[in-house]
């Protein structure tokens, strides 16, 4: 461990982390003229080396910076294949079994599977399946899509505080990924049983969004989709408004073993087979 890591770590500590992530988020959100606009979105696409080929451009430009961030892919751009696939672009931090008592395990920290998808019950579905820990970065598209075809049944949106997840985070906040606000996205099908998405918020992320609960930001609680929502593998399922964190959960003996090694992996690629 680093001076510089653990001063920095300290100091994320005692900083008031919600307060900056709306401050940020409404700066994010505030209108730009077209000129600033272009020269932003011109700074951070060769800052970050983003190809803005593969995204759609809005007539007159990025409105906010929160709307370039959040941009839509062209169509064409992503292919999903085999049964179940990544549901974002980003690198795949863990990949592997869940313990038989609903564990696993991220960068040497042990989770508990109900801590990240909210709900004790739901979570024992989980024990002995598989789940994929897959990292957005500052250059990522940041929307998620379905890994699977499916109903998505219900959201459960988990309060919880703004770290950030990055080395620092995971080297020196405990449980890091179960402290962060997260949003569960349930989706049961018909040959897999259940797929549960859980998306990460982080420090500037304190907004997640939701196709099957439409609204600024998820509210807190468990939400009952009824009817069930259909989902099409590749649709759009969420949002982040900045940054973060998707995990992807699936039952015991519902899909071969996840070959895929930790490393970049772009939407839609298989979680069962490697490059």
């Amino acid at each position: 461990m680093s001076l510089v890591t653990f001063t920095a770590a300290q100091f994320l500590r005692v900083l008031p982390r919600t307060r900056i992530s709306r401050a940020v988020g409404r700066l994010c959100e505030a209108e730009l003229p077209p000129p600033v606009s272009k020269a932003l979105v011109r700074a951070y696409a060769r800052a970050y080396r983003i190809d803005l080929d593969e995204y759609a451009h809005p007539a007159g430009g990025y409105r906010s910076f929160d709307e370039f961030f959040t941009r839509e892919l062209r169509p064409g751009q992503r292919t999903f294949v085999g049964e179940i696939a990544s549901p974002s672009d980003g690198r795949i931090e863990s990949i592997g079994e869940i313990s038989p008592d609903t564990s696993l395990r991220v960068k040497g920290r042990l989770y508990r599977v109900e801590e990240l998808v909210g709900d004790t019950e739901d979570a024992k579905r989980y024990a002995g399946g598989q789940f994929a820990v897959i990292y957005l970065s500052p250059r990522d598209y940041h929307r998620v899509h379905a890994p699977v075809s499916g109903r998505i049944v219900r959201v459960r949106s988990l309060p919880g505080d703004l770290f950030p997840v990055n080395s620092i985070g995971e080297r020196h906040v405990p449980q890091l990924f179960s402290r962060n606000r997260r949003v569960a996205i349930v989706i049961d099908t018909e040959r897999l049983g259940r797929v549960t998405v859980v998306m990460v918020g982080a420090i500037i992320v304190g907004r997640i969004t939701v196709r099957a609960v439409p609204g600024y930001d998820v509210p807190l609680g468990d939400h009952v989709i009824e009817p069930a929502m259909p989902v099409a593998q590749g649709e759009e399922i969420g949002t982040f408004h900045l940054g973060s964190t998707a995990i992807v959960f699936v039952e015991k003996g519902a899909s071969p073993p996840w070959r895929r090694p930790v490393g970049p992996v772009r939407m839609g690629q298989s979680l069962v087979e490697g490059p």
